[in-house]
């Protein structure tokens, strides 16, 4: 009994063993070097170890792996394959340049994906293939010039996409269609000239768009139609210098706040309607008003709209009535001038006629 008690003790060691070797599990997982591992809560944390590759050896039951604050310069086909429990990975604040085609491709319980503050110039097509349960992905302060339909298919769970301080001009107008349940789309910071029509036309659960900071100077007409849960539209710091009242009326939500300061807004009685109707839209409010300043025209540059209430409009049609009477007065001096001269040419007509006839 000892000598089998024994021999099978010695065999359960040597399969313990090679587990070990295998990266499996025998009562704990290997750790990789440099990485901080936590048992109780499957977190693998690299966070700022200088690391220059992705560690191998990552334990197979991680939950949430941190490889922010390295020095990472790309992500490789199948970097995790195997890491099938993994929900949140971090790798933020790296130099990663290269995403490889299926560089997640194994990821398919992945609900969070963070890779801000990196140089990304563009994503592959098949970026998110494999990432149809993830719910927030951050792509901001990266190098991204444009976005095709087929980097961000396959998303149709991401309630959160941050895509702010990039270089972002053009958004192909299906870029976003697989996201009927994004409730925040945060574009602030990029170069987008304007807001296409069609481009939001899946999002009907969006809540917050932001998109601050651009040189939006166009919304599409039908641009904003589709918002039907919108709360917050953040239009500060673009290139908008007139707007239509229609296309702000095409929001049928409930309560919707805009942000449309620090605009060079061309202050004339048109616009103060515009913007006098919209605050009379009880489910709009423009919550920065009061901060809306006139770039043009230079008699009205550096004032507040708030500050000319309705000034704008009564000085124009004061201008209006002054032009009206200076015309009207103007043709009656003509119509006076011509009734004179026809009397007089009628007078010297008669004095002529009777001239002859003596």
């Amino acid at each position: 009994m000892t000598f089998r008690s024994n021999q099978t003790l010695c065999g359960f060691n040597a399969l313990c063993l090679i587990s070990l070797l295998l990266n499996a599990s025998c009562g704990f997982n290997l750790c990789p070097p440099d990485c901080l591992c936590y048992e109780s809560s499957a977190l693998v944390d690299c966070q700022s170890r200088g690391l220059v590759r992705l560690p191998l050896s990552i334990p197979h039951g991680t939950w949430m792996m941190d490889l922010g604050g390295n020095r990472l310069t790309e992500v490789r086909s199948r970097a995790f394959m195997g890491l099938w429990s993994l929900k949140i990975l971090l790798m933020s604040n790296n130099s990663i340049q290269t995403l490889q085609p299926q560089s997640f491709s194994s990821l398919h319980f992945l609900e969070r994906l963070d890779l801000s503050f990196n140089r990304l110039r563009g994503l592959p097509q098949d970026f998110t293939q494999s990432l149809s349960s993830l719910q927030q992905l951050r792509l901001d302060h990266n190098l991204l010039q444009h976005l095709d339909s087929s980097s961000l298919a396959d998303l149709e769970n991401l309630r959160r996409l941050d895509l702010s301080y990039n270089l972002l001009r053009v958004i192909d107008v299906r870029a976003f269609s697989s996201m009927s349940l994004l409730s925040l789309l945060n574009l602030e910071g990029n170069r987008l000239n304007e807001l296409r029509d069609g481009l939001l036309s899946r999002q009907q659960s969006l809540e917050r768009l932001l998109l601050g900071h651009n040189n939006i100077s166009v919304i599409g007409t039908e641009a904003l139609a589709p918002l039907k849960s919108l709360t917050l539209l953040g239009l500060q710091g673009n290139q908008m210098e007139r707007i239509r009242f229609k296309t702000f009326l095409k929001l049928k939500t409930t309560t919707t706040h805009l942000l449309l300061s620090s605009n060079p807004w061309i202050c004339d009685c048109e616009l103060q309607r515009v913007f006098s109707k919209i605050q009379h839209v009880r489910r709009l409010r423009v919550y920065d008003y009061r901060d809306i300043v006139c770039h043009a025209p230079p008699v009205q540059a550096g004032s507040s709209l708030a500050s000319l209430d309705s000034q704008l409009c009564v000085a124009e049609t004061a201008t209006v009535l002054a032009i009206t009477i200076t015309v009207l007065l103007a043709v009656i001096g003509a119509l006076v001038k011509a009734e004179h001269n026809r009397k007089h040419n009628q007078a010297a007509s008669d004095a002529e006629s009777e001239k002859e006839e003596k």
